[in-house]
């Protein structure tokens, strides 16, 4: 079959891993062309989130060695110095588009059944397709991806419940804190999972939002949607005195927040706790800073232990997915199947259907 993604993923390896192969919206298109060009593939599409990074590619021979080709160019492009052994996984044919299947459905996910992935999955497709690298191959199995995990939400129940980050960052704030009632609240970072995280505190009782962001007109808009106030990303520190809960979310390549900083910061605040949720990949925060008095600081990796909450009641529904998935799965490979063209001993040749 022509279809092969190879990725990491929570499932394979720590955030500490994934942050290193982790790619920026705006270096996405540069990347698929590298990678092209390296292994001479015929489609790709890259998916960058912060729990995966997965490569979807289509070549007429997308078999083991163009899946081993891909890992090494990956790597390469980079610049991993490591070794990468089972943290890193290649799936082809059936079992890659498969793959796809549930990872459009939220079946893959660390929230299982979780929708913020279709979201990120169509706006990577959306890269793809608008700077011209996907083609036939990739748009027909796409395509299908998003009628599948359509499909799956209107007939089953595998999203019922808790099913996103945002809402799993939110039920950790309120174990911390005993409810948000009163608490404020500062949010770095002004894309959708800021935004989702957000209205999910102000929805469960918290008193005020500060919105922070390096594009201060993007803080404005959102501080706006949320009846909340917006500060200069250069100015955050000075509002962290009235602070409990801070969500950090950006795509700076560095800590925005170590040990050092968060010391001197600490001085100004009064001895109550601090909750930092970072879910940002790279990370924004550095891990250290959780061994501070009154601090407790959580990762994306660590908001799986919330979600294990929520998924007994959804697991009866994955053999019901599975089987909407395989059908699917063999209709996609009928769709991509070689076509051969008519000759005149063809009894319909010549004629319409």
């Amino acid at each position: 079959m022509p279809i092969a993604v190879i990725g990491l993923s929570h499932h394979s390896s720590p955030v500490s891993l994934r942050e290193q192969f982790a790619i920026a919206e705006s270096s996405l298109a540069e990347t698929m062309v590298d990678l092209r060009r390296r292994t001479d593939i015929d489609e790709i599409v890259i998916l960058s989130t912060c729990n995966r990074v997965e490569i979807y590619v289509a070549h007429q021979d997308a078999n083991s060695q163009l899946v081993e080709s891909i890992k090494q160019g990956f790597a390469r492009n980079r610049d991993y110095a490591g070794e990468l052994g089972d943290e890193i996984y290649g799936h082809t044919g059936r079992q890659g588009i498969a793959h796809l299947f549930s990872v459009a459905s939220g079946l893959d996910s660390m929230m299982l059944g979780e929708t913020e992935i279709l979201g990120q999955l169509k706006q990577a497709y959306q890269v793809a397709l608008r700077h011209k690298q996907t083609g036939r191959q990739l748009n027909r199995t796409f395509q299908k991806a998003f009628q599948v995990a359509k499909q799956i939400r209107s007939e089953t129940s595998i999203q019922r419940g808790s099913t996103s980050v945002a809402s799993a960052a939110v039920d950790l704030a309120e174990r911390i804190f005993d409810g948000l009632k009163s608490h404020q609240v500062m949010v770095l970072g002004a894309g959708d999972t800021s935004e989702k995280t957000a209205r999910a505190l102000l929805s469960r009782g918290a008193s005020s939002v500060i919105v922070s962001n390096r594009s201060h007109d993007k803080a404005i808009d959102l501080a706006k949607e949320l009846d909340g106030r917006a500060i200069h990303f250069e100015e955050w520190g000075s509002e962290f005195p009235k602070i409990d809960i801070i969500i950090s979310s950006t795509s700076a390549p560095h800590y925005l927040l170590d040990r050092p900083k968060l010391e001197q910061l600490m001085k100004h605040r009064t001895a109550r706790p601090l909750l930092l949720i970072d879910i940002a990949v790279p990370r924004d925060i550095d891990p250290a800073v959780g061994f501070l008095d009154n601090v407790y600081v959580y990762n994306v990796d660590d908001l799986q232990a919330i979600a294990n909450d929520h998924i007994a009641q959804r697991k009866k529904e994955i053999a019901r997915c599975q089987n909407i998935i395989d059908q699917r799965v063999e209709e996609v490979i009928t769709a991509l199947a070689p076509r051969h063209p008519r000759t005149s001993t063809d009894p319909a040749f010549g004629h319409e259907a």
